[in-house]
């Protein structure tokens, strides 16, 4: 049973009976007023209608009475919405201060890495894109194109510890995670295992040529890059938070090459091609150097100012409309189901996993705060598509021998899958 309660219109002070969840829904007939406040405690329940009823006016006093003291009429309690309202609002307030700082760090990170690394523009963009959503990246290109030196200099840029693994046929697992050693104390003769940590205790890792080592050794490395954990001997070693993998590889048709494991392949949140400088960015090289023209790159954030970054992404919100193309994106690389496209089932061996679509959602993100926006759209997903998938689709035999590459079919199974 609903109960009635009296109020009191906050405008003229009429009197009225109502149940208690009408209240907003009253008008005042003396006033048209619409804010009522409580004036005694609940009466017990009744029956009559919820209609507001005005109670009878009082006598008015007579001439020669003294005038009573007008009473203070009580606050009126702001409206429930109020407090809501208000933190939704600082909660936006925050979020776009948070956006600001995002992009002011990305620039000054363009800035300094433009110091040392002349052109490259895609290639950095798409590499600073990866460490700033979190995700490892792979790049392949030539030796002498700067790959090293650009990682090594973003390290410097984001004040991270930094190592580097050159990968060579000889190198071993242990050689990456580390290994228990006896140790023999000197005092007590007592002997015991203790943990030597390898290279792979730093929050950015340069694994150079990683594709000059056997599989063996490259995947020593899986666990790292998706759990942020290392197993040896039966303990588990977490790993430092950042912690971003980026690795250079040469072209497969380079002799002494090993092809890298699909279940590695797929922990890279980006493949980028890194290819040769225009003739003028070239040109500038060689001035630079024979004039040592290249700048001191200057820290502009920390570790926790980029796990801060990272926060920041992961937490805008994505249209439905966008997710779904992402997925329907992703699902149209599986061959021989329902919603593989014709270019798929005639080039591809296997399509992409789940990976790929969260990494497209991710990154998307990512470019729609570089651009100014709050919030990506179907084109942040295009254009991270062949980053994301390139290194995920496996071409057959039929792509390969008309000379197809994966972004090729990339480009076809775009033009397939239609935004809305």
């Amino acid at each position: 049973m609903e109960q009635e309660i009296k109020v009191a219109c906050s405008g003229c002070g009429a009197h009225y009976r109502v149940s208690e969840n009408d209240v907003a829904l009253v008008t005042c007939v003396k006033c048209g007023g619409r804010t009522f406040h409580p004036v005694q405690d609940k009466v017990p329940e009744t029956t009559a209608a919820p209609t507001p009823v005005p109670e009878p006016a009082a006598v008015p006093a007579p001439a020669t009475a003294k005038k009573p003291a007008t009473a203070t009429k009580p606050a009126v309690p702001p409206p429930a919405s109020a407090p809501a309202a208000t933190g939704a609002k600082a909660a936006a307030d925050a979020r776009q201060v948070s956006l600001d700082r995002f992009r002011s760090l990305h620039a000054q990170i363009r800035q300094e890495l433009a110091k040392v690394v002349v052109g490259q523009d895609e290639v950095i963009e798409e590499l600073l894109a990866a460490v700033l959503c979190g995700g490892h990246c792979l790049l392949e290109g030539v030796p002498g194109l700067a790959k090293t030196l650009l990682i090594s200099s973003l390290a410097k840029a984001l004040n991270l510890t930094f190592r580097r693994i050159q990968f060579t046929p000889d190198l071993m697992p242990s050689d990456i995670t580390g290994t228990d050693v006896l140790y023999e104390d000197p005092v007590t003769a007592e002997r015991k295992y203790n943990f030597l940590a390898g290279p792979i205790f730093a929050n950015m890792l340069l694994a150079d040529e990683i594709n000059r080592t056997p599989p063996k050794t490259q995947a020593a490395l899986l666990e790292a890059m998706q759990e942020r954990q290392v197993s040896i001997g039966g303990t588990i070693h977490s790993l430092p938070s950042p912690f971003l993998v980026l690795a250079t590889m040469n072209p497969l048709e380079q002799e002494g090459t090993y092809p890298l494991p699909e279940a590695q392949q797929d922990r890279f949140l980006f493949k980028v091609f890194v290819g040769y400088p225009t003739s003028a960015e070239e040109l500038q090289i060689v001035r630079r150097v024979a004039n040592t023209g290249f700048g001191e790159i200057a820290p502009v954030c920390n570790g926790v100012e980029l796990l801060a970054l990272q926060k920041t992404l992961r937490d805008l919100p994505v249209a439905d409309a966008v997710a779904e193309y992402a997925n329907r994106l992703v699902r149209a690389t599986r061959l021989k189901t329902p919603e593989a496209v014709e270019a798929a089932n005639q080039w591809l061996a296997w399509g992409a996993g789940p990976r790929a679509t969260i990494n497209l959602v991710l990154a998307a993100r990512c470019f729609a705060v570089i651009d100014g926006r709050a919030a990506p759209s179907c084109d942040d997903v295009i254009r991270v598509a062949k980053p994301i998938l390139r290194h995920r689709l496996a071409l057959n035999y039929v792509a390969r021998a008309e000379g197809l590459t994966p972004d090729a079919v990339i480009e076809k199974i775009i033009a397939a899958v239609p935004k809305y």
